[in-house]
């Protein structure tokens, strides 16, 4: 939100100082000879080595596969006429199949329109046999919750008459994914591993306009969302006994054959409303309003067949029809005002409040047909759910430039707020629940500047909460950041940081302590009286500590999670300048990142990579780059992996 009161102020600066204006076009009698297209494009080819290992877990991490790439290009085409457009810049990296692709454009009239269009293509493949596997110890691996999907986001935005005071502008976003995976159907007393098949888009469209006055900056929009998210679960034929091993009174629970689905679909309109303005000389101001009001409806169908049991009665059938359809009404509201006051010129106050709140209302029906030997019932549900949350949070914080060298902060943090959540009629253990949240944070912070090339900055905060919405959130935390930067000399700067998290939640039942330090130390070498070489290394030691208690979902006892992580995080890069050779400047990257922890689930993990470039040209140059990969876990090893890539191909610029 503070970037809103940076343009505004740039906006008044601008005002007061506006350019000067730009001689008329006259034609030139000499024929220009820039280009009008510049840039570059590097095209490659990549080899992969047979994964030593679990094919599964590289894919989960590193995907990367055979083929022609185009590893990037940037280029910009201009139009020295002006006609439809003054230039046109394209960015592009990772096109080829890789798990990562981008491409931006962005067409530019001068005073007429300024369009920006984005794209990202996502493959997400998650499989590793150690997650979500009950079947482990029998000897199967298999990851009940695992995907294969490509996921695509794309945003479009024009800008209608930009630099002028009131700025229209239309966009769209579209966001979709589908692709297949494993998931589980859960009945009573027992949960099957099936197929599963998703899709979902959501598309944004909004339309406003920006107004930038000399002291006023402010954001109007209006737009609405659609959404819809399929899903479907599915075995046909076979038998499958599912993760409980132990018969249910004399009974082996199976499942033969299962067609599950559910479709929803929602909509949304939104107002949003951002104003900045500088009040006084001494005092800017910025707030922001939103409020939508989603709509959604789901409709379930699932249709089993197999030895299945209904717990609440008791009952063995072998054939389930179920249907369920709902309805939900989501009013969403969120407020902000900030102040920056400054009284002198070596003291400022930052003052802010925030409140969102959201009511959720919905109901639900259901019909739900049992057939077996001698058996068929049918039973019907209605169902009415609320659920309301409401969050505030006040903050002030002053800066004060004590001396030219020493700046400290210092401030309070009051956050208050209330959850509930009701089904009618009651059933079950989460039929009602009420939460209340109150948290008072002191905030402090420094920076000291004791020479020029030398930094120090440190910020903490602290709080004892009584009340929080979950069991994993802060309650009584404290957390702190140290950064200490110093320039030894030109093209030489060391840099160190720390980072630390506390929090315990001593309320009975959840007994949580949890403790995350980091701790790391850079140095970036790139000597100015040196043209052959720059170095860039880092050092992280990181340390993980969790305890806390939850309930064992089979039987509802209580059990301790205990999670301990020691990491070392190394890396290094270098960039050599080879000798010439034949009018030739080749030039070596090479380095990599190495990661080894021990505790609860010790890993390792190599990247180490050469790269070598050759130029031949002023507009032409070769290169080959080889990169290892190298995963292991000592608890785990049917998930470690080995592998080479190399890649080989040319960069072409104008």
């Amino acid at each position: 939100m503070k970037w809103l009161l940076v343009v505004a102020i740039a906006a008044r600066l601008d005002a007061q100082n506006p350019p000067k204006p730009a001689p008329a076009d006259t034609a030139s009698p000499v024929p220009s000879s820039e280009n009008w297209v510049s840039g570059w494009v590097e095209i490659g080819y990549r080899w992969t080595t047979d994964v030593a290992g679990s094919f599964d877990t590289y894919r989960s991490i590193v995907n990367l596969g055979d083929g022609p790439k185009l590893l990037g290009t940037e280029f910009t085409v201009t139009d020295p006429k002006h006609r439809a457009f003054d230039r046109i810049d394209v960015r592009g990296y990772s096109w080829g199949d890789d798990p990562y692709g981008t491409l931006h454009v962005r067409i530019v009239k001068s005073k007429l329109y300024d369009f920006n269009g984005d794209y990202r293509d996502i493959a997400y493949f998650n499989f590793l046999p150690s997650f979500a596997d009950p079947l482990l110890s029998r000897g199967y691996v298999l990851n009940q919750q695992s995907f294969d999907t490509r996921r695509r986001l794309g945003s479009l935005q024009l800008d209608l008459l930009p630099k002028n005071w009131i700025v229209p502008y239309v966009g769209f976003d579209r966001d979709s994914g589908s692709g297949t995976g494993v998931a589980t159907f859960v009945s009573d007393g027992n949960q099957y591993p099936t197929e599963t098949d998703l899709h979902d888009q959501t598309n944004l469209y909004r339309g406003g306009a920006r107004i930038e006055l000399r002291k006023v900056h402010a954001i109007l929009e209006q737009g609405g969302t659609t959404f819809k998210d399929d899903q479907k679960l599915f075995q046909n034929g076979g038998v499958n006994f599912g993760d409980a091993t132990a018969p249910v009174l004399g009974h082996t629970l199976t499942l033969n054959n299962l067609l599950a689905a559910y479709g929803i679909r929602g909509s949304s309109i939104y107002s949003k409303i951002l104003v900045s303005a500088n009040v006084l000389s001494w005092m800017d101001v910025h707030g922001e309003f939103l409020y939508s009001q989603p709509e959604s409806s789901t409709n379930y169908q699932q249709s089993a067949t197999g030895s299945l049991y209904q717990q609440s009665t008791a009952l063995f059938y072998s054939t389930q029809q179920f249907v369920l359809s709902s309805y939900a009404k989501l009013p969403h509201t969120t407020g902000s005002a900030e102040a920056e006051i400054r009284p002198t010129h070596k003291l400022r106050i930052l003052q802010s409040w925030l409140t969102d709140r959201l009511h959720n209302t919905a109901d639900a029906s259901s019909i739900q047909r049992l057939l077996g030997t001698a058996l068929s019932q049918t039973t019907a549900e209605q169902l009415t759910a609320g659920l309301i949350t409401n969050y505030n949070q006040v903050e002030t914080i002053a800066i004060w430039d004590v001396i030219p060298r020493l700046t400290l902060r210092g401030g309070y943090r009051h956050v208050w707020g209330d959850a509930s959540q009701e089904v009618l009629p009651p059933a079950g253990l989460a039929s009602a629940d009420k939460g209340k949240l109150r948290r008072n944070v002191v905030i402090g912070g420094f920076t000291y500047r004791p020479w020029k090339k030398f930094t120090v900055t440190g910020d903490a905060e602290g709080a004892p909460s009584d009340r929080a919405y979950f069991r994993t959130s802060l309650y009584e935390y404290q957390r702190a950041r140290a950064q200490v930067r110093y320039q030894v000399r030109d093209g030489l700067v060391l840099t160190g940081d720390f980072n630390l998290l506390n929090n315990q939640n001593p309320t009975p039942g959840v007994n949580g302590d949890y403790l995350a330090r980091q701790q790391s130390v850079s140095v970036s070498w790139s000597p100015a009286s040196s043209k052959h070489f720059d170095f860039l290394g880092a050092y992280t030691r990181a340390t993980v500590r969790s305890d806390i208690l939850f309930l064992i979902p089979q039987t509802l006892t209580p059990a301790e999670s205990i999670y301990r992580e020691n990491s070392h995080i190394v890396t290094a890069l270098f960039n050599i300048n080879l000798p010439h050779t034949h009018k030739l400047a080749p030039k070596l990257t090479a380095g990599g990142s190495f990661f080894l922890s021990s505790g609860s689930r010790p890993t390792d993990y190599y990247q180490p990579n050469a790269k070598l470039s050759l130029p031949t040209g002023k507009n032409l140059s070769w290169f080959a780059e080889w990169r290892y990969y190298g995963f292991a876990e000592p608890f785990y090893p049917y998930e470690d992996f080995r592998t080479h890539t190399v890649t080989a191909g040319v960069r072409i610029s104008r």
